[in-house]
This record gives C-alpha cells, sequence and structure tokens, in this order.
C-alpha cells in the first residue's frame, strides 16, 4: 500500500496532538510504518497547530508535500482554509465548523473570511460538522475533536473496533466512554 497522508490543523489547545497519537497508534497497531511530525505556531496564544501522520509499508519522510494530503482534517474553518492547498485532487477534507479568530482578528488588524466553508467546497470534497455544538449535547465539549475523528475514519483503513482499543489507551481512563460516544457520533455521520 502506498503511503496514507493525514494532516490535522488545529488552533492551539483544540488536542490536535491527542488526535495525532490516535492516529499513530492505529497505524502502528495496524502493523504499518509511522511517522509524526508536529508543526507549532504559537500554540500556546491559540495560533495554529498542524500535525502530519504519515503511515504505509515503508514511510521515509514524516512531512507530506502540498497536494500530496489523502484527508485533512481541520478543527476550525480557517485552518482548513489555511491548509487546503495540501489536499490531494481526491482527498477529503473535514471541517470543524466553528470560528476561533486568531490574534489579527481579535486586535482589528485583519478581517475573518467570509463563506469558508461554501468557498472550500467549489474546489475540494468537504465534509462538516459542528462538532463543538455536538460535544456540548454530549455533556463534554472538550471531546469534540473525536467526532471530527469519526468523520475522518470514514476515509481510513480502520475498523471501529481499532479505533475504540487506540482510544481507550490514548486518553485518560475516566474519559474512555465520552470519548467513544464523541467518535461515534462523528461515525455515523
Amino acid at each position: 500500500m502506498a503511503a496514507k497522508n493525514i494532516m490535522i490543523v488545529g488552533v492551539g489547545g483544540q488536542g490536535t496532538l491527542l488526535t495525532s497519537r490516535i492516529l499513530g497508534g492505529l497505524a502502528i497497531a495496524g502493523g504499518y510504518d509511522v511517522k509524526l511530525s508536529e508543526v507549532h505556531g504559537m500554540a500556546q496564544r491559540g495560533g495554529s497547530v498542524v500535525t502530519f501522520v504519515r503511515y504505509g509499508e515503508n514511510v521515509a519522510e514524516p512531512i507530506v508535500e502540498e497536494g500530496q494530503a489523502d484527508v485533512i482534517i481541520a478543527f476550525e474553518r480557517l485552518e482548513a482554509l489555511r491548509y487546503a492547498h495540501f489536499l490531494k485532487k481526491d482527498g477529503a477534507l473535514i471541517v470543524n465548523d466553528w470560528r476561533i479568530d486568531p490574534m489579527p482578528v481579535v486586535i482589528g488588524a485583519a478581517e475573518y473570511p467570509e463563506n469558508i466553508i461554501e468557498n472550500l467546497k467549489k474546489n475540494y470534497k468537504v465534509y462538516t460538522v459542528n462538532a463543538t455544538e455536538e460535544s456540548k449535547k454530549l455533556g463534554n465539549p472538550r471531546v469534540f475533536n473525536l467526532i471530527v475523528l469519526g468523520i475522518a475514519a470514514q476515509h481510513m483503513d480502520f475498523t471501529r473496533e481499532q479505533w475504540y482499543e487506540v482510544i481507550e489507551h490514548t486518553v485518560p481512563p475516566k474519559t474512555i466512554e465520552i470519548n467513544k460516544r464523541a467518535f461515534d457520533v462523528g461515525y455515523q455521520l
């Protein structure tokens, strides 16, 4: 199998690193060679965080080139827009339909772009979910990233049981059940 290239993009504090650890653990459990690479912007201050996860028979490089990502998981709209050009022609862009204003917007130096999702849909296969709202319904807004991951899971080569197993080994023990429920919400969308 050719290497699969997954990108996870978000804002500091959104769980991009946890998500990449789940994905990496899954690929290792699946017997693949895995390379992870984390690129931090100003993660502590709500800046961009990008993680690359590459898995396959034999993966040399951890970095995904522009136009090479099979799946991009975006935890925020503007981050989806910022990194969409990394997606392959037939790749899947999974977007949490949520807005977090970056510092330039907060201080009035820039405008938050309008119609991001609509514009992305003109050029890419986009799957959206308001995972932040969905996770509030589950009673824990912090598990929204597992909802987004559940949608992404439909575009990867692993069974629901494999996902469950890695989630159980990766998240804090007392959050296992809520994280699995959140994953299911996305998986069923």
